[in-house]
């Protein structure tokens, strides 16, 4: 009884999490509702609140779920490359990029909710403090990959927020084009250009 009860609330929780993004995608964030979410769910409102106090805290959950993904991935990338030398900052990049998903949904929504968060102080600082958690869980890999490269990390920080900003700005690029092939080298050059910038060699 006390084992399934959790695994059920986990399964509430999954497909209300996936009913959110489809409907958050199709509908816009600001006009999506609490009932639109359970309908898609196929749960009542009490199953939503009984897991989620609000449209917020639901988004900020699918938030940190993909974000776990990305980072399991990016680790998973990580080890593949097992303890062979890294040739310079493009190899890298070109190990560590494809693990980052370029997702128009996920991209819809997350910009919208951004844009959302920027109305409220609350808001924005679990914003800021969820990136920042993302690049700290982030940086070991990125870094390990560097050394083998001959380079190190001056500002965690500073190469964190630059790597966001290439990817939010290249991902809206390369799904407005997704079939041109020069979009997505573009993307892959300005990562080089952007971590060579950050980093310094060691030599």
């Amino acid at each position: 009884m006390t084992t399934r009860a959790p695994r059920r609330r986990t399964e509430t929780r999954r497909r209300l999490l996936d009913a959110a993004l489809e409907v958050f995608a199709e509908e816009g964030f600001g006009r999506s509702t609490v009932e639109q979410v359970c309908e898609r769910a196929g749960y009542t409102r009490g199953a939503f609140y009984s897991n989620f106090a609000s449209l917020d805290e639901l988004f900020l959950a699918m938030w940190e779920q993909r974000s776990a993904a990305m980072i399991d991935a990016l680790r998973a990338a990580f080890e593949e490359a097992g303890t062979d030398e890294v040739a310079d900052v493009r190899a890298a990049v070109e190990l560590l990029l494809p693990a980052i998903p370029v997702d128009e949904a996920w991209y819809r929504v997350s910009a919208e909710f951004t844009a959302h968060a920027l109305r409220n102080p609350s808001l924005k600082r679990m914003v800021t403090d969820r990136e920042d958690t993302i690049v700290e869980a982030l940086m070991p890999c990125l870094e390990g990959l560097l050394s083998r490269a001959g380079r190190t990390v001056p500002d965690r920080a500073a190469l964190g927020q630059a790597l966001i900003a290439v990817h939010d700005g290249t991902t809206g690029q390369c799904l407005l084009e997704p079939d041109d092939p020069v979009v997505w080298r573009r993307r892959t050059e300005l990562a080089v250009h952007v971590v060579t910038a950050y980093t310094r060699s060691v030599q």
